[in-house]
């Protein structure tokens, strides 16, 4: 009969492993705001203080917390709560490895009831690196900073404080003008990935209200972004779909899948709504699959190997819902910033996303009516006037004429090249 030994990994070396296993601050941020949701909250906000080596990064939520031996099975690497079938959390390890990706110590202080005490845990990896020991810290309140207990002292709730970001503010003068700005530029693309990755929750509008929450970035409200701007008069809304996946006992999962088609350039409402809608990749990597986890947004544009990034497909958007209870078919990685496409889904998907493909690349065509002028290029003449007259588009003063008529004779056997140049040089002067 075996005998077991118990071995235990090193506590220094794979907590600072797990550092590096794929989170950029936005989706670390995510992760946390996940946790808040779960908990109940109906706002959350992340604020940045601090300045040079003391800056420090806080997400608080007024939630329901936790007691003391639950904040203790949360801080566990691979902790063993059992999710609802509801929740965002999914693999035991985000609070950890998302805040760790990031800070050198992570604190959270978290209140259950009113008249409870405040519980409070720390990871700190230089004390871990000394140490080399599954040792989570319980510091005395005494010694914590006001802006970690001060959420909570008329709230129940749980904040998540970062110190020591290495990661963030990697600089050789820490306390410089470039570590300043690039917290001011971290918050502002955390507002912007929190609007995206959460926008069915800020409005509330997909998920029937039940799941509304308010979330904030330094106080400021978040705004929810639309991938599919759908509040635009000319977003074409195609048949909803549904794909349905075998499964072990003759059960079968359903993937619901929403086509759109945005409006051309010159079909959005104004020049700013269709800088809206780029989102914050700009239009070519935003086009694609946007695949949503219970709500949550997991994968943000690109087409999963069904097909290739395209300049003539950059108005298609299709929404996926992955089937709950059944997500793990689609292998969502721990920063749950992307999956993979099982393949039973792949052939009804790339059908479906051929047949939106060519939607768009209609308007993509319709768009070039209006924005180039054809009469007389497509012989390879010199435009004329009227020729060149947009419209109204934008145009590149009198010099686009010659463009025209430049580009049209280097490119006259590569069509498709031709024409994603010219829509260019025209947008390059919107």
């Amino acid at each position: 009969m075996s005998r077991f030994v118990t071995v235990l990994p090193s506590a220094r070396k794979l907590m600072d492993s797990l550092r590096d296993i794929g989170y950029d601050f936005p989706s670390a941020v995510a992760d946390l705001v996940d946790n808040s949701i779960d908990a109940g909250a109906e706002n959350v906000d992340v604020t940045f203080g601090g300045e040079g080596a003391g800056a420090w990064v806080r997400i608080t939520d007024d939630g329901m917390g936790m007691s003391p031996s639950e904040l203790d099975e949360a801080m566990r690497y691979g902790s063993e709560r059992t999710y609802s079938s509801s929740a965002l959390g999914h693999f035991g390890l985000g609070l950890k490895t998302g805040s760790l990706s990031q800070c050198r110590r992570l604190t959270v202080a978290t209140r259950r009831r009113l008249k409870g005490r405040i519980a409070v845990r720390r990871w700190d990896l230089d004390v871990v690196a000394e140490r080399d020991s599954w040792d989570l810290e319980s510091p005395p309140q005494a010694e914590l900073p006001r802006h970690l207990l001060e959420p909570l002292q008329e709230s129940t709730g749980t904040v998540v404080l970062w110190e020591h970001l290495d990661r963030i503010l990697a600089f050789r003068n820490p306390d410089g003008a470039a570590s300043r700005r690039a917290l001011e530029s971290m918050a502002a693309e955390v507002a912007a990935h929190l609007g995206m990755v959460f926008h069915r929750f800020i409005t509330g509008e997909w998920t029937g209200g039940e799941a509304f929450v308010n979330v904030g970035v330094n106080g400021a409200p978040v705004t929810a972004w639309d991938p599919f701007a759908r509040e635009e008069r000319r977003t074409k809304v195609l048949r909803r779909q549904t794909i349905e996946l075998p499964l072990e006992g003759g059960e079968r999962a359903k993937l619901r899948v929403s086509p759109f088609v945005l409006p051309a350039q010159n079909e959005f409402s104004s020049p700013e709504a269709h800088q809206l809608a780029a989102g914050p990749n700009r239009w070519n990597r935003q086009q694609g699959f946007y695949v949503y986890r219970r709500d949550r947004l997991i994968q943000s544009g690109g087409w999963n190997r069904i097909r290739t990034l395209d300049e003539h497909a950059k108005l298609a958007r299709i929404a996926i819902d992955l089937p709950v209870g059944h997500e793990d078919l689609f292998g969502i990685n721990v920063a749950k910033m992307s999956i993979v496409i099982p393949e039973a889904a792949r052939p009804p998907l790339r059908t479906i996303a051929s047949s939106v493909v060519q939607e768009a690349q209609r308007k993509y065509r319709d768009q070039l009516d209006v924005v180039l002028p054809r009469a007389g290029a497509a012989s390879g003449g010199t435009p004329t006037a009227s020729d060149s007259d947009l419209g109204g588009a934008p145009s590149i003063s009198g010099d686009w004429p010659l463009i025209l008529k430049t580009v049209n004779e280097a490119l006259r056997d590569d069509p498709p090249r031709r024409d994603a140049l010219l829509v260019r040089l025209a947008n390059a002067f919107d």
